[in-house]
């Protein structure tokens, strides 16, 4: 993201036709058409993203190398997306991003096409631990794209003793009474607590959950909003002075004005992945497999890596930034601090509780 966006805004972007090989990975795109069944219209691609992944430059990228017009479609929250694609827009799409949790539910609900690897150039570019993660075994389903955990973003010149934990919002929620946001993330909100009272962010024991409810309840009172984007433009402008976001965009934020801060809380917070998936009933399969492709050539990957201030799990791609980005420990955290981060996992007819005590706490 070169700016900074609003997740919930819907854009549309449009590129003009272009060249038909994609020549920088050395095969053309009629060689994917004759081994997939594509309807549709084969010289358009509909993707629905979050709005922080593409811009018109990588959308130029894919039509001048393939021929193919791109028209994205954005969400804002995972369940939105979901939601739209149970009420019939599947058939819309054939590129979506969801995160790795999600994943497991879309395989659940027979929404995703089994990726064909022999289809795909570079997978074996991938870091290790992203070629066979515990939400997609073997990468059956989902492509990993971006990654990253969720913190908190302070203004170092208004906090002069910057937050190390979760509890530092309740110790100071006096000083930060509704000049904090935390995210609109029933399983991030009540995560965070959970990690601070020592427990996973996981938990399926009804008890640890009541307890993560009662403090949050507390907190409720100082909180500004629950919010996962309106937040950003309120913390540059003065009106925060602290807000729970992931990194992804406490790097856009912290590289527009340095004196924003990142930390990941020292007992640990979510470990998160972005995926690139295809869904059952995709218009343009072919287009599909052509997108995957251009996001896994290291050189693209790369330039999407700097120019949206993302964490590639492409090793290629990695190698290929500058010094400066891989040494960069909020796009990069280092293994101490990822060793007591979660992944947020499904939790089945658990996740009942969980909405239960939020509903609560949002009442």
């Amino acid at each position: 993201m070169t700016k900074m966006t609003n997740r919930r805004q819907f854009l549309k972007n449009m590129v003009a036709v272009s060249s038909l090989s994609l020549s920088s990975c050395g095969w053309k795109l009629a060689n994917v058409s004759s081994n997939h069944t594509s309807s549709g219209q084969s010289d358009t691609l509909y993707i629905y993203t979050w709005t922080q992944y593409t811009d018109s430059e990588l959308l130029s990228t894919f039509t001048t190398q393939t021929g193919i017009k791109v028209l994205a479609d954005f969400y804002d929250s995972n369940d939105v997306m979901l939601a739209k694609l149970q009420a019939g827009g599947a058939a819309t799409y054939s590129i979506i991003y969801p995160s790795d949790y999600m994943v497991q539910k879309m395989v659940e609900k027979n929404l995703l096409t089994e990726i064909n690897h022999e289809s795909l150039i570079g997978l074996d570019n991938l870091f290790t631990q992203f070629k066979n993660p515990s939400y997609d075994p073997n990468n059956r389903y989902s492509i990993p794209f971006n990654w990253g955990t969720t913190g908190l973003l302070y203004n170092s010149e208004k906090l002069e003793n910057p937050p190390e934990d979760w509890e530092y919002l309740w110790q100071n929620q006096d000083k930060l009474y509704k000049r904090m946001t935390l995210l609109n993330d029933v399983r991030e909100v009540m995560g965070a607590a959970l990690k601070m009272l020592g427990y996973s962010y996981n938990s399926q024991n009804e008890t640890e959950v009541k307890q993560a409810y009662e403090k949050l309840k507390i907190l409720k009172p100082a909180i500004a909003a629950f919010d996962t984007d309106a937040w950003q433009n309120q913390l540059l402008a003065g009106d925060l002075l602290l807000a729970m976001c992931y990194s992804t965009d406490a790097v856009n934020i912290s590289k527009e004005n340095p004196k924003f801060k990142y930390v990941i809380p020292r007992s640990g917070s979510s470990l998160w992945t972005d995926t690139i998936v295809i869904p059952k009933i995709a218009a343009n399969l072919a287009g599909a497999y052509a997108w995957i492709n251009l996001i896994l050539q290291p050189d693209v990957t790369a330039k999407l890596s700097k120019r949206l201030n993302i964490s590639t799990p492409n090793r290629a791609g990695f190698e290929q930034l500058p010094k400066q980005s891989r040494e960069n420990t909020n796009l990069f955290p280092p293994e101490s601090l990822l060793a007591k981060c979660e992944r947020s996992t499904p939790i089945g007819e658990f996740e009942e509780v969980y909405e239960r005590y939020w509903t609560q706490l949002l009442a």
